[in-house]
Formats: structure tokens, C-alpha cells, sequence
């Protein structure tokens, strides 16, 4: 009897990883999740969207839509960001970063001031938007690789 053949890849590990920290989310309309991990294939960070720690999130604006000072915008930390905050390794030099939603170009500077090389994500929802043009741009200028991840695979585990 030879092995399994139909285990998951290493790609689709880690962005279920990133997928499953998501669920943590409070936001009512977009749920991000993010996992950093290293050349050795090891998780060193994962973060989801979310307020910062000491912040209600009873208390704070989930809108989208009002004042600034009266939605989310300004007080949400994105799942990149929250994966290299909360990253066990303060040298993500040549790591890859999974992450559900193509980073913003705040999110983009945070991961290339890090020394992330390579970013796979699930979806980009917002190509034509100024911030996802300013985050290619400077991720293809500092020379963060790119890939678009197809995740098509049921999950089902048989113990």
C-alpha cells in the first residue's frame, strides 16, 4: 500500500491557514485572513482584520459608510498587518505571505519593509482602485513576487 494521493499542497495548506484566521474577523462585510510563513515552511505569523488589541469592538464603528470618524476605516488593522505584528520571528526576510484579499498599498509597505519576497493571494477584489495600483507598484518595484492562488479544493478529513 503506497501513500495518500490526495493530500492538499503546501499552497493550500497555508492559505487555508489564512482562511480559517478570517473566521476570527468581526467585520460584518469583509473577513481577512493572513499567515506568514518562513523558507522552511514553517507558520511564524497570522493575523485577520480586526481593531486593535484594548479596542472595543462593541464600542468602535463597524460602518462603511458616514463620517470618517463614523466607520471602520480608520480604526481597523488589516490581516497583513496584524500577521507581521504578530509575527514570532522579527526577521521575515525571504518569507511568503498568504493572505485572502490582495493587500492594500499601506499593507504593501508594512510587507516590504519586512523583507517579505513573495505574496499568494485567494482574490483581489478591487484591481482598478488607487491603493491596489499604488501596491503593485511598489511591490513590483521592490521585487515582491506575486501569485494568484486558484483554491478550489473541499476540505474533508477522515480520521
Amino acid at each position: 500500500m503506497g501513500k495518500r494521493e490526495d493530500y492538499i499542497s503546501w499552497d493550500e495548506y497555508f492559505m487555508s491557514v489564512a482562511v480559517l484566521s478570517a473566521m476570527r474577523s468581526k467585520d460584518p462585510n469583509t473577513q481577512v485572513g493572513a499567515c506568514i510563513v518562513n523558507e522552511n515552511k514553517k507558520i511564524v505569523g497570522t493575523g485577520y482584520n480586526g481593531f486593535p488589541i484594548g479596542c472595543s469592538d462593541d464600542e468602535l464603528p463597524w460602518g462603511r459608510e458616514g463620517r470618517p470618524l463614523d466607520t471602520k476605516y480608520p480604526y481597523v488593522c488589516h490581516a497583513e498587518l496584524n500577521a507581521i505584528l504578530n509575527s514570532i520571528s522579527r526577521d521575515l526576510r525571504g518569507c511568503t505571505l498568504y493572505v485572502a484579499l490582495f493587500p492594500c498599498n499601506e499593507c504593501a509597505k508594512a510587507i516590504i519593509q519586512s523583507g517579505i519576497k513573495k505574496i499568494v493571494y485567494k482574490e483581489n477584489k478591487y484591481p482598478d482602485s488607487d491603493g491596489v495600483q499604488a501596491s503593485m507598484r511598489m511591490l513590483r518595484d521592490a521585487g515582491v513576487e506575486l501569485v494568484q492562488m486558484q483554491f478550489n479544493k473541499t476540505l474533508e478529513i477522515s480520521i
